[in-house]
């Protein structure tokens, strides 16, 4: 079966995760995807454990984000190097992704403008954290200051605690790899219709600012201010998560009232159904009561009371349990990849279900 994106051909200059990511996906759904690495300077994923080849050299992560890839080894401050990445682009690989600090690129006789003089129908895409342009463009940062400076962690977290720190790579992937895939296929499109290349410039901290769609609506309406603990997804509800007697956690999302009140019937307390869940003037006192009744019983036991109940009640899951669990195996949401010694690598599998395509992951 042919890709959904076959005759797709990226050059893929990127590293640690946002954009191999990006680039995997799009291998995933055909493009033929070439990775070029540096034979001195070692992407930091290679040499993350635990390993999946006997030699110790390829990590699992690695072998994740690099699947369905081809890739070169070259030194880009070399001039035969530079020739060998023109001659790609004359054999159609006219789809560039890099993720170099801006200027880098540029440098090493690489930037837009120069391999627009090559192929002018070719699609450029710089993913950074703070863009090509403004105050911050040379500035360095990670996930975590690009959620800072978003507003994001501004009403993430706890009065008395503050931001709390996540444990995925929101800016990294919701932000920079999935910005970089809806952009270049943008662009491919735009292409199909007018013949010209593009240059994509992907600021992670910028793809983060969409993500305050409610709250940034509202106080650029001049509503009232986010904080901690003020709006009814961020702690200023009933909506969360409570701990069970063994300090494991469900989490509770039924915002509509017809799922609030299940879930009042299903602890007993239906006195507290009609408040729904902001319980305005007595949050704190309903919150005490139902956080006290789901403690006195185990997570098991919640399972099992709200399996046949539609309430928007759902276990907190460890990962380990997540991979294993009846809904991961019925969506088929992890993999066996061939590895590079020949054995199954178990990895997770693209997550979009098409009518008339299957990923198909022939390598790590």
């Amino acid at each position: 079966m042919e890709g959904l994106l076959s005759g797709l051909k990226v050059l893929d200059f990127t590293y640690l995760l946002p954009g191999p990511f990006a680039t995997m996906v799009l291998a995933d759904l055909g493009a033929d995807v070439i990775r070029v690495e540096s034979p001195t300077r070692i992407d930091m994923v290679r040499i993350l454990p635990p390993f999946v080849d006997r030699d110790g050299k390829v990590s699992a992560l690695h072998a994740y984000l690099n699947r369905n890839k081809k890739s070169i080894a070259l030194d880009l401050k070399n001039k035969e190097s530079i020739s060998v990445i023109e001659r790609l682009i004359d054999n159609g690989y006219d789809i560039i992704v890099e993720q170099f600090r801006p200027g880098v690129m540029e440098r090493l006789g690489l930037s837009y403008d120069r391999l627009k003089s090559v192929d002018p129908s070719i699609i450029y895409c710089s993913i950074t954290g703070y863009g090509q342009t403004g105050p911050f463009r040379d500035r360095a940062g990670h996930d975590i200051n690009y959620l800072s400076l978003s507003g994001i962690m501004g009403y993430s977290g706890r009065k008395d605690t503050g931001p709390c720190l996540m444990g995925v790579q929101m800016a990294d992937i919701g932000s920079g790899s999935y910005n970089t895939i809806v952009s270049i296929l943008a662009a491919v499109i735009s292409r199909l219709n007018t013949g010209q290349g593009q240059y994509i410039d992907v600021a992670m901290a910028d793809g983060l600012f969409p993500y305050n769609a409610v709250q940034a609506s509202t106080e650029l309406a001049g509503g009232n201010r986010s904080g901690y603990e003020t709006e009814m997804l961020n702690g200023g509800s009933l909506y969360g998560f409570y701990e069970t007697a063994d300090s494991r956690y469900i989490s509770f999302g039924g915002l509509e009232q017809q799922f609030f009140t299940e879930f009042c019937k299903a602890l007993g307390v239906e006195d507290l159904a009609d408040g729904g869940v902001m319980q305005f003037g007595k949050l704190e006192e309903a919150r005490e009561r139902i956080s006290g009744i789901i403690r006195s019983k185990p997570l098991e036991f919640w399972i099992e009371i709200f399996k046949k109940i539609d309430a928007c009640v759902e276990p907190v899951l460890r990962l380990s349990e997540a991979l294993e669990s009846e809904y991961a195996k019925a969506k088929d949401l992890v993999v066996n990849v061939p590895g590079p010694d020949g054995n199954p690598v178990p990895q997770l599998a693209h997550p979009v279900k098409f009518s008339n395509f299957k990923p198909r992951y022939r390598k790590t």
